[in-house]
């Protein structure tokens, strides 16, 4: 890596390309401002407008170098994983050299991923763009020494061109086809993990590059006995630590956001021997429909006035006007407006990023199907089973055509960034939970009642309420019954809760048969999930016998 880093840098320098190292953060936003790369809001909050192809990751457009040595610790069969040839990476990295050659300047950042110095991953990112540059400094952590690392000497080298684009031609029969052009692709989000390598080429979306190193450190880490985890984390005031996990919409942001305990990061963390620790320095907050009162701590961190060059807060694809002003509720441009701001621009927050080992996990879901409890305690074979699973729904109207909840299933609760095989993350968060001893818990925030359309969701406060009694051990030595199509242990009370008839799905529907007719068809859609994705993959048969429908 040091001899490739060396004469990419002499062959940058020969070009008389002007590489600015290591810029002071006001520089950046200097040279986002003169570059036109970014508005400047009233508020003095920079807004980068993205083309209508990157207001999103591009999942089809991102590849993986396929090799011997990775044949058997990657999930090749994950439509996640797709795989190239090390020729063709070759190539992009040659045709990246080549792009970065025909600019005037760039810039390279050093920053580091992972709060905890033992796994402290060194990140080397050179773009074309000021902005992409800033955005390493949101989300990535100051450098450190990386002396007592398990990745000493092992930097890893981001090169970043989102305004470029391949020649199809060249890449006919290397690449995928685009069905809207019918041509080959000309974007690519490529990882090289035996090269420690990952090239953007195509995509000006801010978190393909975010996203692409973390996926790079859920790969890593497994193989140092290190559980990945895509979630967030906070801490009570006698140090305790509590995990979320959960896709989209099932608010895990919103029940990590506590008064009373301090925030370590909101998206991915490390579990090692040391205890919990944060992969990032900033967030990554989506700000549709943004409420100022119910999300205060966001919309400050995103939206409080200051001076440009005092702010450095990126948001993406918000609705802007000539004026300045925005509106986080027009979704013309994309429902995924983002805002990249550091963990310091919010209050509570743990500055380490670090704590001791979870004693509460919870697993998050929003069943639409209204058939899964509030909560639920699981045992370890079932929290591996729910882990492996990653289940929410979608719901009707979210998108066209949709009529009915459908189930949405992203193993580890998030699936395109969990590249290994899943033997490999689940039998370190078995060893984990077995050693440590922690508790895990399902919290639906979904419906009861009926489904969507009939029931009603499940109120914030009686959410919350629970939470609370988990994390604080109450329900512990409280009695539960067994729901044995969806192998769940069901608490027939919880502290704080007045009536407890909703802690049992099928007491709140008034068409008992409407309700057993809906959990057989979600449990079935369980079964037929698994048999898909994780048959015969080294499973522990005790954990597949948990798989609801089974």
């Amino acid at each position: 890596m040091k001899d490739r880093i060396e004469k990419l840098i002499s062959t940058l320098n020969e070009k008389n390309v002007k590489i600015h190292i290591d810029p002071e953060r006001k520089f950046l936003i200097e040279k986002c401002i003169e570059k036109k790369e970014v508005f400047v809001l009233k508020t003095g909050t920079l807004c980068s407008i993205t083309p209508s192809h990157s207001t999103g990751r591009s999942p089809k457009d991102t590849v993986t170098v396929k090799r011997d040595v990775n044949e058997e610790t990657i999930d090749w069969d994950s439509q996640y994983n797709i795989p190239i040839n090390l020729e063709t990476f070759e190539m992009l990295y040659e045709d990246a050299i080549n792009l970065l050659s025909q600019k005037e300047e760039i810039f390279l950042t050093k920053r580091t991923v992972g709060a905890d110095p033992s796994y402290a991953l060194t990140i080397l990112s050179i773009s074309s763009k000021a902005v992409n540059s800033l955005f390493t400094l949101n989300m990535f952590r100051p450098l450190i020494d990386d002396s007592s690392s398990v990745f000493k000497d092992k930097p890893f080298l981001l090169l970043m061109l989102p305004d470029d684009n391949l020649n199809p031609d060249k890449y006919k029969g290397r690449l995928r086809i685009n069905p809207e052009t019918g041509k080959t692709t000309q974007m690519s989000i490529a990882i090289n993990y035996e090269d420690r390598i990952g090239i953007v080429i195509g995509s000006s979306y801010l978190g393909t590059c975010k996203k692409l190193i973390f996926t790079v450190m859920n790969y890593y880490l497994v193989f140092h006995n290190i559980l990945p985890l895509h979630c967030s984390a906070n801490e009570g005031i006698n140090g305790d630590i509590t995990l979320f996990l959960g896709l989209s919409g099932t608010g895990k942001t919103t029940l990590s956001t506590s008064p009373d305990r301090k925030l370590l990061g909101d998206d991915e963390h490390g579990w090692s021997d040391n205890g919990i620790a944060n992969f990032e320095n900033g967030c990554y907050a989506k700000l549709v429909n943004l409420d100022p009162i119910k999300e205060p701590e966001i919309y400050n961190a995103c939206f409080r006035k200051a001076d440009p060059l005092n702010h450095g807060t990126i948001v993406e694809n918000v609705m802007t006007y000539p004026d300045g002003s925005f509106d986080l509720f027009d979704i013309r441009l994309t429902e995924n407006s983002r805002g990249s701001y550091p963990l310091s621009f919010i209050p509570n927050i743990k500055e380490s990023s670090v704590g001791t080992h979870p004693s509460v996990i919870i697993f998050l879901t929003a069943d639409a199907n209204g058939v899964l409890p509030p909560i639920s305690k699981l045992t370890i074979e079932r929290a591996l089973l729910w882990y492996l699973m990653g289940y929410t729904s979608k719901l009707a109207g979210t998108e066209t055509g949709i009529k009915e909840p459908q189930s949405t299933f992203s193993p580890f609760f998030g699936a395109p960034f969990m590249p290994a095989a899943p033997k490999f993350y689940i039998d370190l968060l078995q060893k984990k939970l077995q050693k440590f001893n922690t508790g895990v818990y399902l919290i639906n925030t979904g419906w009861t009642g009926g489904s969507y359309g009939a029931g009603k969701r499940i109120p914030l406060s009686i959410t919350r309420t629970m939470v609370r009694a988990a994390i604080n051990g109450e329900l512990k030595n409280i009695f539960t019954e067994e729901d044995n199509l969806f192998h769940l242990n069901i608490p027939t009370s919880c502290p704080g809760i007045e009536n407890s008839s909703i802690l049992n799905p099928e007491s709140t529907w008034k068409d008992k048969a409407a309700f057993k007719q809906r959990a057989l068809k979600l449990a079935e859609e369980f079964s037929i999930f698994y048999d898909k994705m994780f048959k015969g993959k080294g499973i522990p048969k005790s954990v597949e016998d948990c798989c609801p429908g089974k």
